[in-house]
């Protein structure tokens, strides 16, 4: 591939997101400080994406890690729910941050919430009939009054930015009634659910907290009107959805639609559907007319089973199911996150000894949009966990060798791998990676003609020989038992070495 316009060159960089933040972070008010603080590291090490954390306050004030939504236009600027800082700083501190990442050419994107809001500010007595919690179409209890913490009037703020206040006509149901002190699934009289959610629990419209509900006028409107603001205010590079699957799927189609005619740009917006069935997924993104990405959960599960099938996991088939393979446009590629961390409700965190292996799998080749975790960035004090060993060099290695076509060698069950030929625009890119589950292996991968009589080295740092390349383009590469090894020219070696611990 020859590339000799340096402006092209740009285009073709490789996308890269962090996720800046796990959910056991000290509630110090410090994070927006350190990302301002780290702007500079952070698209050094490769990022230029970044997600924060939701901003606004929730109903655990400094405790919250913001999904938890109570007042979405205060950023860490009232006195509410027990203070003024959000548990990651100030407004003032927020904006900071943004723009030090902006300044530094990393995109942020701001996470939203909007299927739930919790932490009220008063009592309503609701006329309610109560549902199965494993058929929420089934009702099992007729009408009755219950009382609903659903009067949101933000005293704190005391109208200031909009003078909107909420109360049950806004929402659709709630999961605890007051009067009498017990939890259940609840749904307003004169309300439904939405028809079209996830059919888990036949419809999953209801999540927690008070639900919004998203066929009120009234509601639309208001949300419409916040994430003007918020775009105003913020001016961030796009958003991350969360619990997209929760909401009618038409909402966020129109929502998006929205923001980016009142923004005038088309920004980037990619949506949480926790759904290992990719089918769920693909049928999300036509419902919404491809207006968001999705991120990549059936890979995740994938990564999973592979990591815990005591080398009994067919990795040939290992994209099979995932996003990235059906729609790699779309696809937003991750290991873990702050739900799948230990202790979280979706806790599915992926073997530290297969880590290595799945970020080579996301970083290294050239289809979807991968996000790296905070967690496997910067570690888990909370429950000891360390960063995941070598993923600065994978960084690296994406950002200025990860280039040119890919072929694959998912033929086997357990040793695969995959190769990069590399462009002119990055010196001394293209790589050869090889990684199994089971047994240490070897396997003769083309790097191709151009690289004939190269030495190649393993980065990674487990392989001590190097590997020759062929007349025919062709090398034996080698991986040990359990891990994964990128071969990579002398140069790139060398440069990665010396850069990078």
């Amino acid at each position: 591939m020859r590339v000799s316009d340096s402006r092209q060159g740009e285009k073709m960089k490789n996308k890269t997101m962090i996720q800046y933040f796990e959910w056991y972070l000290p509630e110090d008010g410090l994070l927006w400080k350190r990302a301002r603080a780290q702007a500079e590291a952070l698209k050094k090490a490769g990022f230029n994406m970044i997600w924060l954390p939701p901003a606004y306050k929730g109903a655990g004030g400094r405790k919250s890690v913001g999904y938890d939504v109570y007042d979405t236009y205060d950023l860490g600027e009232f006195d509410q729910k027990g203070g003024i800082p959000t548990k990651y700083g100030t407004k003032e501190e927020y904006l900071e941050a943004v723009n030090a990442l902006q300044q530094q050419g990393i995109q942020v994107l701001a996470d939203v919430v909007l299927n739930h809001m919790m932490g009220a500010d008063e009592t309503e007595t609701v006329l309610a009939s109560e549902d199965a919690g494993d058929n929420r179409e089934r009702e099992i209890a007729e009408s009755v009054p219950i009382r609903a913490w659903t009067r949101f009037t933000f005293p704190g703020r005391n109208g200031v930015y909009s003078d909107v206040t909420w109360s049950a006509r806004n929402f659709s149901g709630t999961d605890w009634d007051d009067a009498k002190k017990r939890g259940g699934i609840f749904c307003f009289e004169g309300k439904k659910w939405n028809r079209e959610t996830d059919s888990e629990y036949v419809n999953f419209d209801y999540l927690m907290g008070a639900d919004l509900d998203t066929d009120c006028p009234e509601t639309v409107k208001a949300v419409s009107d916040w994430g003007k603001w918020y775009l105003d205010t913020v001016k961030m590079d796009g958003f991350r959805l969360d619990a997209v699957k929760h909401i009618s799927f038409e909402f966020y189609r129109d929502w998006l639609r929205d923001m980016r005619q009142h923004a005038d740009r088309d920004f980037f917006a990619v949506g949480e559907y926790w759904s290992s069935e990719l089918g769920k997924l693909l049928h999300y993104l036509d419902r919404t007319e491809n207006s968001l990405s999705l991120f990549d959960v059936p890979l995740h599960f994938a990564f999973l089973q592979a990591a815990t099938s005591n080398g009994q996991y067919d990795m040939g088939a290992l994209f099979a199911n995932s996003l990235v393979k059906a729609r790699p446009d779309q696809a937003v590629t991750f290991v873990d996150n702050h739900d799948t961390q230990p202790g979280q409700a979706l806790a599915s965190f992926i073997p530290a000894w297969f880590k290595p292996i799945a970020y080579a799998l996301i970083l290294l080749r050239k289809e979807g949009i991968p996000c790296v975790f905070y967690g496997d960035y910067y570690g888990i004090p909370h429950d000891g966990i360390s960063p995941v060993p070598g993923i600065r060099r994978l960084l690296r290695l994406r950002e200025q060798y990860a280039y040119g076509e890919q072929t694959d060698y998912f033929d086997d069950s357990s040793l695969v791998g995959f190769v990069r030929s590399g462009c002119l625009e990055y010196p001394d890119s293209g790589m050869a990676v090889l990684m199994t589950d089971s047994a240490a292996g070897c396997k003769r991968m083309k790097m191709g003609e151009q690289f004939a009589g190269t030495r190649f080295y393993d980065v990674i740092g487990r392989m001590r020989e190097p590997v020759t390349i062929s007349a025919d383009g062709f090398g034996e590469f080698s991986v040990d038992g359990g891990s994964v090894s990128v071969w990579v020219t002398e140069g790139a070696y060398r440069t990665i070495c010396t850069e990078v611990e």
